[in-house]
């Protein structure tokens, strides 16, 4: 409601000066929408070489509605996510801007974000863009030598790239350091900013700089507190919303697994070695630190090299075990949500939830890092007991339906697919196969006893989850109701191939199904006093089980008849 608000502003603004709004809601219609090519922007010929130099072909949606807006000099609040073409959206119209670099003291333009990471990215895509220019640029973040910022400060830089504490250190250490001559100020990831407590920090750096600049505000989210600072800080900004919150990449192809929480190591060994291609870039989420040093441990000891981050790492490891895995030294990066903020790897294969995330919206940030400009990309969700709920919520989020399997799928085998051969429109839960979690089980608890370094991070990662499970926000009611309902031991349709349709595993299966709601004739009253004597049948227990099954018999018998009922998706009576 929030984004509406500054939307109708936006409008009624803007129909006072005679402006159109570039306000566009879903998806763009077309290649040539808007603007068409790059090559109709008007870009310089320096800027445009840059632009060519980088690769890219056509705009992006978002690129395609906002670089008019920006090239035009108008302020804009653009909500796009991570993935979707932001960075050049501001990036283009900066340096096109700016053109080239001057005597003239001060910087000119500030690009201000969340985290190290981030900014990092941003500068290099910024050399990249203004590769033909002869514009300077400065790297403002925590983490680097005060001293070899103060030379960058110094050598008087046209674009500053920054994380909001950082810059204002600067700003209150260096007497002759000012704002005064910025035309072009860019709040990346505001939201996150938000949520990271810089709120106060981004007002002031705001009122250091001149009234009349161009201000951009790219954002995921819109909350109450982020419009307010984009009414008090930008001019009749125009609102695009191209970037629906709940929308998933149309190239993006899941799969969700029903599994035990003692079953996920085994099984997470199992997708790493024998079921995600060995060439593909995994970014695996787990929810706490300790999960993270777990599974790099786990990994480890089966000699699968892996990169990997958390929230509270330093800065030099961090830095050190990312670059591994952008020069694809490793294939996995293992990381919590904090410390996935600002990652930004282009060219991601794959998505892998470890922890399943307690927000629809996390969801949609951590898998949004997949299936990016225009490629196809898997994501891959475990889902234990206690996650189902979120499964359920999640469903509803996006508007799809809960799929167990696909329709007549064990009947005819028309619907098989495998990871290879699966497309966007295969989406199902389902459980692993008993036979391949029982090999798998056997296959860990042997490592774990030859390393025995990982054994003690088992209960480490137990005791860390339930403090997590405590502070994670509650599912609703509705999503908990039905994740109870839901059947969750059919194996999933990735392997019903491999572990079911044969027909002496189809037999297995099934025998070991009946054994789960195998039923014995005797309680252990009646087998302990024998069959055969009837003066101990007359015994009081025997007594006893015989009236209790008089009076529950029928009861148990119309309940399990419910039970196949539902597994057959019928409904009991009808």
């Amino acid at each position: 409601m929030a984004a509406d608000d500054l939307l109708t502003k936006s409008k009624n603004k803007n129909a006072k000066h005679g402006i159109n709004t570039g306000t566009t809601h879903g998806k763009s219609n077309g290649k040539g929408a808007g603007v068409g090519g790059f090559q109709h922007l008007g870009l310089s010929p320096l800027v445009f070489r840059g632009v060519m130099a980088m690769g890219y072909k056509v705009p992006t949606p978002i690129q395609r509605k906002s670089l008019p807006i920006v090239l035009s000099g108008k302020d804009c609040v653009a909500m796009a996510r991570t993935g979707s073409g932001k960075t050049a959206a501001f990036l283009i119209p900066m340096v096109e801007k700016l053109k080239e670099h001057t005597n003239k003291i001060g910087v000119r333009a500030v690009v201000l974000s969340p985290t190290r990471e981030l900014a990092v990215q941003t500068l290099r895509f910024t050399k990249l863009v203004s590769k033909f220019t002869t514009l300077k640029m400065a790297l403002i973040v925590g983490g680097e030598g005060m001293d070899q910022q103060f030379e960058a400060i110094a050598a008087n830089p046209d674009i500053l790239i920054a994380t909001p504490g950082r810059l204002m250190h600067h700003l209150h250490e260096i007497p002759d350091f000012h704002l005064q001559a910025v035309e072009y100020v860019v709040f990346d990831e505001a939201d996150r900013m938000f949520e990271m407590g810089f709120a106060e920090q981004l007002q002031e750096i705001l009122k250091t700089m001149p009234v009349h600049r161009q201000t951009l505000l790219f954002s995921a989210t819109l909350p109450k507190g982020l419009v307010q600072f984009a009414r008090a800080g930008l001019n009749d900004p125009e609102l695009l919303r191209l970037d629906v919150e709940n929308q998933i990449s149309e190239q993006l192809k899941m799969a969700f697994f029903t599994v035990r929480s003692g079953d996920k190591p085994a099984l997470f060994l199992y997708l790493v070695r024998e079921f995600l291609p060995q060439d593909d870039q995994t970014i695996v989420f787990a929810a706490t630190r300790h999960h993270v040093e777990f599974l790099h441990a786990l990994l480890a000891a089966c000699h699968i090299d892996a990169s990997y981050a958390y929230g509270d790492m330093d800065q030099a490891s961090r830095k050190i075990q990312l670059g591994k895995f952008r020069a694809k030294k490793t294939k996995l990066l293992i990381v919590t949500d904090v410390a996935a903020r600002g990652i930004d790897i282009p060219l991601l294969n794959n998505v892998l939830n470890y922890s399943f995330p307690p927000t629809a919206k996390l969801f949609v940030h951590r898998v949004g890092r997949a299936a990016r400009a225009g490629r196809t990309g898997t994501a891959l969700s475990f889902v234990d007991p206690d996650e189902t709920p979120f499964m359920v919520d999640l469903h509803l989020y996006i508007g799809r339906r809960l799929e167990d399997s696909c329709p007549d799928l064990i009947r005819t085998g028309k619907k098989l697919y495998t990871l290879r051969t699966m497309t966007v429109a295969d989406v199902h839960y389902g459980a692993f196969p008993n036979e391949l979690i029982d090999q798998e089980n056997e296959a860990i608890q042997e490592i774990v006893a030859n390393h025995p370094h990982v054994s003690p991070l088992i209960k480490v990662c137990d005791n860390a989850y339930k403090a997590y499970a405590r502070t994670r926000a509650d599912p609703s009611k509705h999503s908990i109701h039905r994740g109870k309902e839901l059947v969750v031991k059919k194996v999933h349709p990735l392997f019903q191939q491999e572990y079911v349709l044969e027909t002496n595993k189809a037999e297995k299966a099934a025998y070991i199904d009946s054994l789960q709601t195998f039923r014995p004739p005797q309680t252990i009253f009646e087998i302990a006093v024998g069959a055969h004597s009837s003066a101990k049948r007359s015994s009081p227990g025997v007594q006893m089980m015989v009236k209790k099954r008089q009076v529950h018999g029928k009861i148990i018998h119309i309940e399990t008849i419910k039970g196949a009922a539902k597994e057959r998706g019928e409904v009991y009576g009808c």
